[in-house]
């Protein structure tokens, strides 16, 4: 599996304190987005890459592994599972983490718990467990397209991370889902969208008049 890297945890600094700070935030993003080396549903959409940057900034990570790993479906931002995983390694409260998989391979009884350990204390934490018969039950695994059928093992830890994630290190997804999450969770058609982050378009009209 690739390797996502993520950088120590840095002193975060907010680009919003003033009209300066922003712009400066405004004039990065637009240097990205011209860049045909970031993803396509970034490239020539300065306001989204600046929220990247700014994003990656106060994670503590690079703004490629945000703009590679943060994407849309149906109109809600989300991050990879591989990113999900690489914040919770990365958090400056744990160590020693791992997914830990249960039950029997290919069954009902198959799952996954994500556990790590306090760096100060050495309490072993363990996530909520998700298993094959969890996803079956919240009616995740049959859903059409799913890719619980054709990567289970992926799922489960994914979710876990995701499960987590949400407990132990909120702050670090954003208020984002997670790869998986918007399909299996959202009750609603959901609105479909071309902008990486869903940013309404007189909002970026009017921030690129103003910044430009």
């Amino acid at each position: 599996m690739e390797e996502i890297m993520v950088t120590e945890k840095h002193e975060i600094t907010t680009p919003f304190a003033d009209a300066d700070s922003f712009q400066k935030l405004y004039d990065i993003g637009k240097m990205f987005a011209s860049s045909q080396l970031v993803p396509q549903n970034f490239q020539g959409k300065p306001m989204d890459c600046a929220i990247a940057v700014d994003m990656a900034n106060r994670n503590g990570m690079s703004p490629m592994m945000v703009m590679q790993n943060l994407y849309v479906v149906k109109g809600k931002p989300l991050w990879s599972g591989q990113a999900c995983m690489a914040m919770i390694r990365a958090a400056k409260e744990f160590k020693n983490v791992r997914p830990v998989y249960t039950g029997e391979r290919n069954t009902d009884t198959w799952g996954c718990y994500i556990q790590a350990e306090y760096k100060e204390t050495g309490e072993i934490v363990r996530g909520t467990e998700i298993t094959i018969q969890m996803a079956k039950a919240e009616e995740w695994y049959q859903k059409s397209g799913s890719k619980w059928k054709t990567m289970p093992e992926q799922m489960l830890a994914y979710r876990a991370a995701a499960f987590f994630a949400r407990v132990y290190i909120p702050n670090a997804l954003m208020g984002a889902y997670v790869e998986g999450e918007v399909e299996d969770i959202a009750k609603n058609e959901l609105l479909e969208t071309d902008e990486p982050l869903g940013i309404p378009d007189e909002i970026v009209k009017e921030a690129e008049e103003h910044f430009i």
